[in-house]
């Protein structure tokens, strides 16, 4: 194992923040005044919900949880984006999180957070965790080269993790053998890339994910207990 380079992944709703992002940016659309308070609130708690289930339709999800930033325009769009970052997402990052990706960058490792949330809300969160290496769901751009509500490729949802992170090693001329592969992440639909990993850790795991990594022998980590327990 000495001679595989090693990558430390991970998943970044839940595992890295305590929130989650993609979720979190819906309910700031409401707080602008960008959506309808009432029907916006409904249909995302109903897509939130499909998600914890295994569920969700992610195509359908991107389209609706990206039109309230499609319709207003770039300018508009990020200007709002550095208020929901400024707000919401910069009071959400924990010493300990940001603590666990420098450990793995001091140790010589080559970090990536590999998400289902779409770039335009993850990449500056990915920068401010100084990880420069971001999988998520990409955007389909018109002409203009702004977001059309659509996916390009392959979206990093589910088995669709693995199959892009596949993609990123073969673009970087690796084989899976020659990596040593560790991943942390707090959802059972993340379970197709644990059991691709050589070292899963279930990370703030709800009940499910908690049940199995101990039925498998997974480390288990706590990571927004006071001290980031593990086990």
């Amino acid at each position: 194992m000495t001679d595989k380079k090693k990558l430390a992944l991970f998943d970044l709703d839940h595992t890295l923040l305590p929130i989650d992002s993609d979720y979190s940016w819906g309910q700031f659309t409401i707080t602008i005044g960008w959506t309808d308070p009432v029907e916006f609130a409904r249909r995302n708690d109903e897509f939130y919900a499909h998600y914890q289930a295994g569920t969700l339709d992610v195509h359908d999800y991107v389209r609706f949880a990206t039109e309230a930033a499609r319709l207003r325009g770039p300018q508009q769009a990020q200007a709002a984006r550095e208020r929901f970052l400024a707000e919401v997402i910069d009071p959400a990052i924990r010493p300990q999180a940001l603590e666990l990706v420098r450990s793995h960058q001091q140790a010589g490792d080559e970090v990536l957070i590999i998400t289902a949330t779409n770039e335009f809300v993850t990449r500056p969160i990915a920068d401010r965790f100084g990880v420069d290496q971001l999988i998520a769901v990409e955007l389909e751009r018109d002409a203009a080269g702004w977001i059309t509500g659509e996916i390009k490729g392959m979206p990093s949802f589910r088995e669709g993790k693995v199959r892009r992170f596949q993609d990123w090693l073969t673009g970087r001329g690796l084989a899976r053998e020659q990596v040593h592969v560790t991943f942390y992440t707090d959802s059972t639909n993340d379970l197709p890339l644990m059991d691709n990993a050589d070292h899963p850790v279930a990370t703030n795991p709800d009940e499910r994910l908690r049940a199995l990594a101990r039925e498998r022998g997974w480390r288990i980590l706590d990571l927004f207990q006071s001290a980031g327990t593990a086990s």
